[in-house]
């Protein structure tokens, strides 16, 4: 008798040609895309080298992105972005982004089209899970498997059991997606959803737009999760005709697939929150933090870097200015972004505010650069991780929040809503 499958296991016992899976089960799967930024690739190139490798599996299906030191910030950078530019060249690789086309990598290979519903996508890079948005398994893994991956396109997986999200009713007005995914994270803690798949359903996804769904998806490894996934509808369809370049191949869960757990979430009784320091779950109300004073806000990344996150950050920037004292850096995610905000007139709105706008990168997220904090200092940043030290000394802090929630913040020089 064939097993019911929740949506993951569907795409999973596809690629593994397999009828049907179940939780607990190892697998080895064929694989549509395999990534790797400018920290990951090069440990595995030398692991890819050392196990005398001399072919990739298909140059087509490998994206290496420049994204987390580049522009090169230091000797240290500049040799890991030559290691990834060798390699590219070596195996002519159709998806190398550098400087000038590169991108931040989990908003990039979407907008790119080369991700998408039903694919099977690993990751040296823990938010790969972003994909999931479009219907797609992505999960991140280590750059030992990724080099392993590059050879023969294929890894193995232990089948992830899943937790229901069920999302109910309209948000209310400047709730957005990153706020849905802390309220979660709350819920769960930091590993309540360890190695499970956090699956997306229910009435409320409608009121989902595909950068609230990427940015859901994208912190699902915050709840310890091995991916966040929605089904494939009429919203992500709209997103990928015209952009994705491969098959698009819609699954859905069986009606009777089993759940490890569900959890309601009513999307009309949610408010602007911020996730405090040091946890992504220690989630507070941004309304009740008006007291904690700011030195620097952060609005970009691979989690809140696309134009909605640019359009809300400018609305509330629009004829005001940012708090003396409060440095406010606006990072979008890819070029293609960077350039809708020039054709809207954002990039004035923000400098007139007395924001700095930076070319594409993760520079600050991970304590790299453009914006690492002193001792004791405070930023509020739409970011996914505020584990301590990550954006610089270890007594700095890290308050988590959405685009609105942050520009809010900038204004008012302490965490609020305007």
């Amino acid at each position: 008798m064939k097993t019911a499958m929740t949506l993951s296991q569907k795409i999973l016992a596809a690629h593994a040609g397999l009828d049907s899976v179940s939780a607990g089960q190892l697998i080895t799967a064929k694989l549509d895309m395999v990534l790797g930024n400018d920290i990951t690739t090069p440990v595995a190139v030398k692991e890819f080298e050392k196990a005398g490798c001399d072919s990739v599996f298909d140059k087509s299906k490998i994206s290496i992105v420049l994204d987390h030191f580049t522009p090169n910030k230091d000797i240290k950078s500049a040799q890991q972005c030559k290691c990834c530019r060798t390699f590219a060249k070596k195996f002519d690789l159709d998806n190398f982004f550098d400087v000038g086309e590169m991108g931040i990598e989990h908003a990039l290979l979407p907008e790119k089209g080369l991700v998408g519903a039903g694919d099977l996508i690993i990751g040296a890079d823990s938010h790969t899970c972003t994909y999931g948005a479009l219907g797609a398994f992505s999960t991140g893994v280590g750059s030992t498997d990724m080099a392993y991956a590059l050879s023969t396109g294929r890894t193995w997986f232990k089948v992830p059991p899943a937790i229901k999200v069920v999302l109910k009713n309209r948000p209310a007005e400047n709730v957005s997606g990153k706020d849905v995914i802390l309220h979660l994270i709350g819920i769960t803690g930091v590993d309540g959803a360890l190695y499970k798949s956090l699956e997306f359903v229910g009435d409320g996804v409608k009121y989902m737009t595909m950068d609230d769904r990427f940015t859901i998806c994208n912190m699902a490894i915050e709840a310890g999760a091995k991916n966040g996934i929605f089904e494939c509808d009429d919203v992500a369809l709209e997103y990928l005709n015209g952009r994705y370049k491969g098959e698009i191949r819609r699954y859905a869960a069986d009606k009777d697939a089993e759940y490890e757990r569900v959890i309601e979430i009513d999307l009309a009784a949610l408010s602007p929150v911020v996730a405090c320091p040091h946890l992504p779950s220690n989630v507070k109300p941004a309304s009740k933090l008006s007291g904690v004073d700011i030195d620097q806000v952060v609005i970009g990344s691979c989690t809140n870097g696309r134009i909605s996150d640019m359009r809300a950050a400018a609305q509330v920037l629009k004829d005001r200015k940012v708090k003396r004292g409060v440095r406010t850096i606006i990072i979008p995610a890819t070029n293609e972004v960077y350039l809708q905000c020039v054709k809207e007139g954002l990039m004035e709105i923000f400098i007139n505010a007395g924001a700095v706008v930076s070319t594409p990168t993760c520079g600050p997220c991970l304590g790299g650069h453009m914006g690492i904090l002193a001792e004791n200092e405070r930023c509020v940043a739409t970011t996914n991780r505020n584990f301590v030290g990550r954006m610089g000394h270890t007594s700095s802090e890290i308050y988590l929040a959405s685009p609105y929630v942050a520009a809010c913040s900038a204004v008012l020089g302490h965490i609020g809503v305007l």
